[in-house]
């Protein structure tokens, strides 16, 4: 059977933020499974922040994206051929090869999809995948998350932010406040997903806004934004506060070095920053997948 797959392509490489004229959409005859190979229609497919980085040519802890190759990142599709003995066709499952319809990928390379009852197949790609693990991990083992900790999360609106807010009420934290990039985002947050408070960056300086908030200090950060709100948080820190250091999102288009954070003044805190991938035990991953599922179907 011929089949035929449209996959988005790297044209060029972006300098500042990326532009339609950097990508190709071409379609490509999709090949025959080898041995121990499936074919997977993708039906969801995640673009996360990280991705910007691959488009420079520079050496990183992902190889970059080739000019010419398609782009890669999450996906979640159903099996619609199998040369694997250990999966079948009409089985769902999550892969690396994103940005495409059709992928062609070794069964090893791929992993079930999780299944919860209520919760929809993309949350693979969200709660039940790289972000939920990425808020799960950064908050509870890197920043090392205590009941009762003040807790500011940046961009938490976004994938792994809106699960961070959520899992710090869980775990009765005093406060969780976060920064949101429009009004509509902020009532998002605390009407829907009970973070205590939240403000608009657009709307004032990041650092006064985050003292009305949280006038007593914070005792977590979670960054996914970097820049001023980096800064802020850093002063706002309270003794032996804690950073978890996932991303940077408004230096991503730099052009050029941004420069680092002011350092607040010796002996005003004591912190503990940490960044860093984590990868844990299959056992332990479908442990946290099974929890947070059950938490969010509820």
């Amino acid at each position: 059977m011929t089949r035929a797959s449209r996959h988005v392509t790297l044209a060029s490489r972006p300098n500042g933020a990326p532009v339609e004229e950097n990508f190709d959409i071409v379609e490509v005859e999709v090949a025959a499974p080898a041995e121990g190979e499936i074919v997977v229609a993708n039906r969801f497919m995640s673009v996360d922040p990280y991705m910007r980085g691959r488009m420079n040519d520079v050496k990183s802890y992902v190889p970059s994206f080739q000019i010419g190759a398609p782009l890669e990142g999450g996906a979640v599709g159903e099996v619609i051929e199998s040369n694997a003995p250990d999966v079948a066709v009409g089985d769902h499952v999550v892969h690396g090869l994103g940005w495409r319809e059709i992928a062609v990928l070794p069964a090893s390379h791929a992993q079930p999809a999780a299944k919860v009852e209520g919760v929809a197949l993309s949350a693979n790609l969200g709660v039940l995948g790289m972000p939920g693990m990425t808020a799960y991990a950064g908050l509870l083992d890197v920043a090392s998350f205590n009941e009762g900790d003040a807790v500011f999360v940046s961009g938490a609106a976004g994938a792994v932010g809106s699960l961070v807010g959520q899992l710090a009420k869980l775990k009765d934290a005093s406060l969780v406040i976060g920064s949101a990039g429009s009004d509509e985002k902020v009532a998002w947050l605390t009407e829907e997903l009970g973070y205590d408070t939240a403000f608009n960056y657009r709307n004032g300086a990041v650092a006064k806004q985050l003292f009305a908030a949280a006038p007593h200090g914070i005792d977590v950060y979670f960054d996914n934004v970097g820049g001023d709100h980096l800064q802020a948080a850093l002063h706002a820190l309270n003794v032996h506060g804690r950073v978890a250091l996932c991303g940077a999102i408004s230096m991503y288009n730099n052009t050029e070095p941004a420069p680092g954070p002011e350092q607040p003044e010796p002996g005003h805190w004591e912190a503990a920053q940490h960044a860093g991938l984590h990868r844990e035990r299959p056992r332990t991953h479908a442990r946290r997948l099974r929890s947070r599922g059950r938490r969010l179907a509820r």
